[in-house]
């Protein structure tokens, strides 16, 4: 009788360690200027300067369309939380000036970052396109 226990228990054991392990979603790598193409389901405005910069220490810089923006940005694996901090404030044409509101409301909504054709894809919860960019 104690056989069988120890054999089943045994054999529990092993097919506990042939399960594999969640997979992991590998990690998008965001490094370097990303310009944008699309935000929040609308195509930039001709020649806008729109961009963001990743650098490798988790800084975050670029143009909102009309100013510079700085803040810092957290990766791990497919996950992504933007943090603007801080931007110039000058005037530019209305075109520009309602581009940046949609960028600037975009940023603190992305969750997730995904390549697909070239392009970056930056998500949020509902798995929306929030950003699209290309590499510069």
């Amino acid at each position: 009788m104690n056989k069988k226990i120890i054999i089943a228990g045994l054999m529990a054991a092993g097919l506990a360690g042939c399960q594999s392990a969640p997979e992991q979603s590998k990690a998008v790598d965001l490094v370097g200027n990303w310009k944008l193409e699309y935000i929040m389901g609308q195509p930039t405005v001709d020649y806008s300067p729109a961009q963001i910069n990743f650098d490798k220490d988790g800084k975050l810089s670029g143009n909102n369309s009309c100013n510079n923006f700085f803040g810092t940005y957290v990766q791990q694996g497919n996950t992504l939380t933007l943090n603007p901090a801080g931007s110039t404030m000058k005037a530019c044409v209305d075109a520009l000036m309602a581009q940046e509101q949609l960028v600037n409301q975009a940023m603190p909504l992305v969750k997730t970052a995904e390549m697909d054709g070239g392009k970056l894809e930056l998500k949020g919860e509902d798995g929306e396109d929030l950003l699209v960019l290309t590499k510069l």
